[in-house]
């Protein structure tokens, strides 16, 4: 809008001069302007107003911000992805998280207390293992024994059910169960069985009288070496006794502790080395009117105990073990 001065005279002069009654005066006049054309506004404008944008058309809508992600597509596309932030987050249930926070102390607990119980064997203390095994190979008599194949150790059952540490040594003539005590790194007996003697070797699993109290879930291997010659009555009833025809070996307690002492104490690997040298020993050198071989047979290996109130209590305090016992003592 723009204003138009007007000159209106108040009389008629001739001259074409103007009278001091003349006026000025003004009127309003619209004037039509050409509105300015609208700029068309492109996709990549970051900042778009809603009350300009509301009256234009579909195709001149403002465009989303690019860090928007459209899941629908994303899901259409590729039905197989995981969408982490769409999905609702998991519920947990009160019982099975108390479960699951109880189950692991208990396992870091028991995991605990087998540590500590395996590090009490004197076995297992640095430069005992290899100090007993030298001590015991300087004992081995070449001209007796003849060299020696393997090396192992394992825990022997007597027939009452008493374990008892032994490292057993396969010579070339003989088999040798030493008692040694890592404790004082000493050996304090050997017994040796000629190879050309055994005759039969027994493996399976232990069992046990059907009325007895006691029970074992490991396997075992039992050599004998005299099938003519059965125990007394007072050998079986003498659970001191050192006159038994066989002797019954199975898994020593620290044998999963590293890869070394899994195959010191590998029973499996005992027997088919033992029953290898027991053959090799009765083609050198048989024994007149004795049938010459090894028999394996795989069989339950019977241990006629039936109370074993002093086994039991022997066995839990692992008292045929070098082991370290506090101020008590070994």
């Amino acid at each position: 809008m723009y204003g138009v001065r007007y000159h209106i005279p108040t009389g008629n002069r001739q001259d074409g001069t103007m009278s001091e009654g003349d006026a000025d005066t003004f009127k309003a006049v619209e004037l039509d302007h050409p509105e300015p054309e609208p700029v068309p506004k492109t996709q990549s404008s970051p900042q778009v107003d809603p009350v300009q944008t509301s009256g234009l058309t579909p195709s001149l809508e403002p465009a989303q911000p690019q860090n928007r992600i459209d899941i629908q597509a994303l899901a259409e596309s590729s039905p197989e992805t995981e969408l982490e932030d769409t999905r609702p987050a998991s519920v947990v249930t009160p019982g099975a998280g108390a479960g699951a926070g109880a189950e692991a102390p208990a396992s870091r607990w028991k995991s605990a207390m087998d540590q500590f119980k395996l590090k009490r064997f004197f076995v297992l203390r640095p430069g005992t293992l290899s100090q007993g095994l030298e001590d015991i190979k300087a004992l081995v008599n070449p001209e007796e024994d003849g060299t020696v194949h393997g090396i192992w150790l394992m825990t022997e059952v007597d027939h009452w059910n008493n374990e008892r540490e032994r490292v057993v040594l396969i010579t070339e003539n003989c088999l040798l169960l030493c008692k040694y005590d890592f404790v004082m790194l000493n050996c304090e007996q050997i017994q040796r069985i000629p190879l050309n003697f055994i005759d039969r070797i027994a493996h399976g699993n232990f069992t046990y009288p059907p009325r007895s109290l006691l029970k074992r879930e490991e396997s075992g291997v039992r050599v004998f070496w005299d099938r003519l010659r059965e125990p007394s009555f007072s050998t079986r009833w003498n659970p001191f006794t050192t006159d038994y025809p066989s002797c019954t070996f199975t898994y020593h307690p620290v044998r999963n502790v590293d890869e070394t002492f899994l195959a010191l104490c590998e029973i499996q690997t005992f027997r088919e080395k033992l029953t290898e040298a027991a053959q090799r020993a009765h083609l050198r050198k048989p024994i007149p009117g004795k049938a010459n071989g090894v028999l394996v047979l795989n069989q339950p290996l019977l241990i006629e105990a039936y109370v074993g109130l002093m086994s039991f209590i022997g066995n839990q305090n692992k008292l045929g073990y070098s082991l370290a016992r506090g101020n008590i003592g070994f």
